[in-house]
């Protein structure tokens, strides 16, 4: 009789999925249980299973999972992570194009000069919260800037999609008003653009782009159009806010690294790649089965739900000898940004605009530590800094 799986309860908010008893779940075997359906723990079958036909993606029933109803639910529903096959490339079609890598490099300068102002600030200064002070005005701005606006219209962009970013994690349910609330706040925001994009007064943003596609492909309804742009709005500040944080915590905890990049930014890439390894934003991706599959003799019946554990597999001992955080070591590709056909449409975004940050931030702390405790999102689902009080020494 084959034995019982490990079982993690990763509905508990102070679980972690970093913690010991994934470690050792990860130890006994590829797989355990979970109140979601089978945690994924080593790096290959993560990679099979994105790669895997007979999956699809699996964040569609979210909502369904963690008990939430309204606007969110129906938007994550009918959005682009909820579709496969022809629909989803028919909905990626919409924004793929439009968010090539030389439209997004071209905004590099801008978001230079983000970092620059806000650093500016931060040196009057030997202490702040940085998330407030620093990660998501960033994000913010960042955001702005790709959508056309005026920079000064961030808090708008970036405060709904943070509380959109509360429905993601697993005590969604007790921020339910909030997340509803901003889901109509940015699907206003997201026809107002459009609007402004059909008057003829903006022709050069990402929606500006997107309406191009949009009219190319000809047989997507508007509420189609509005829905994938709130879907780039969301991941677009959630994500890069998020990491910001996660990632200068790392530094914090291994300062000789944040002096390692200071005297190489060159590194700045592979810290980006280090820190989705080492402190993932999103904790897992997700897919499920469609037909009842046999994976090294485990029987997955059809519509069990596969989380593709991101830390686990990054650090799995069969291809991470060396599980400390560390910027020069070379890595085997992680999967914070998922893979397959829904891998993350915004990835590159995301790789840009933090590095951006970085190479302004090493250039302003020249030491940084705690001021105080952070206060952090559990440590499943989609995570991060609430609050991230730091102290730092500003750089000559």
């Amino acid at each position: 009789m084959r034995a019982a799986l490990p079982y993690l309860d990763l509905a508990d908010p102070a679980f972690s999925t970093r913690g010991p008893k994934v470690l050792a779940a990860r130890e006994a075997g590829w797989c355990a249980e979970t109140p979601f359906g089978l945690a994924v723990l080593h790096w290959r079958e993560v990679g099979l299973i994105l790669r895997d036909r007979r999956f699809r993606q699996g964040s569609h029933n979210w909502p369904d999972t963690v008990g939430i109803k309204g606007p969110f639910a129906e938007f994550w529903k009918s959005s682009v992570i909820g579709h496969e096959g022809t629909n989803h490339q028919r909905l990626r079609a919409l924004i793929v194009p439009a968010l090539n890598e030389a439209f997004v490099l071209s905004l590099v300068p801008a978001f230079d000069q983000i970092a620059a102002d806000l650093c500016s600030d931060l040196r009057g200064h030997t202490a702040c919260e940085f998330q407030s002070a620093f990660s998501t005005p960033f994000a913010g701005q960042a955001i702005t800037t790709l959508l056309g606006m005026e920079r000064e219209a961030w808090p708008l962009v970036a405060h709904n999609a943070s509380d959109l970013g509360l429905a993601m994690g697993i005590s969604a349910k007790q921020y339910e008003d909030r997340f509803n609330a901003a889901c109509e706040v940015l699907f206003k925001l997201a026809d107002e653009l459009v609007t402004k994009v059909r008057k003829g007064q903006d022709t050069t943003s990402l929606i500006a782009r997107m309406v191009a596609e949009f009219d190319r492909n000809g047989d997507c309804a508007h509420e189609e159009l509005l829905n994938t742009i709130v879907i780039a709005i969301f991941g677009g500040v959630d994500t890069t806010r998020a990491l910001l944080g996660l990632g200068l915590s790392l530094f914090i905890d291994h300062p000789e690294q944040w002096q390692i990049l200071r005297q190489d930014p060159s590194l700045i890439p592979s810290a980006i790649e280090e820190f989705n390894r080492a402190r993932p934003t999103t904790t897992w991706a997700t897919r499920e089965a469609l037909e009842d599959i046999d994976m090294n003799g485990q029987i997955i019946p059809a519509g069990t739900v596969m989380h593709l554990l991101v830390h686990a597999s990054a650090r799995d001992p069969q291809i991470c000898d060396t599980p400390a955080f560390d910027i020069t070591a070379k890595r085997k590709q992680h999967f914070a940004f998922g893979g397959g056909a829904h891998h993350c449409i915004g990835h590159f975004v995301a790789r840009t605009d933090i590095a951006a940050a970085l190479r302004t931030l090493i250039t302003t702390f020249k030491s940084i530590r705690y001021d105080g405790e952070p206060d952090w999102m559990p440590d499943s689902g989609n995570t991060g800094a609430h609050r991230l009080p730091i102290a730092y020494e500003v750089a000559p």
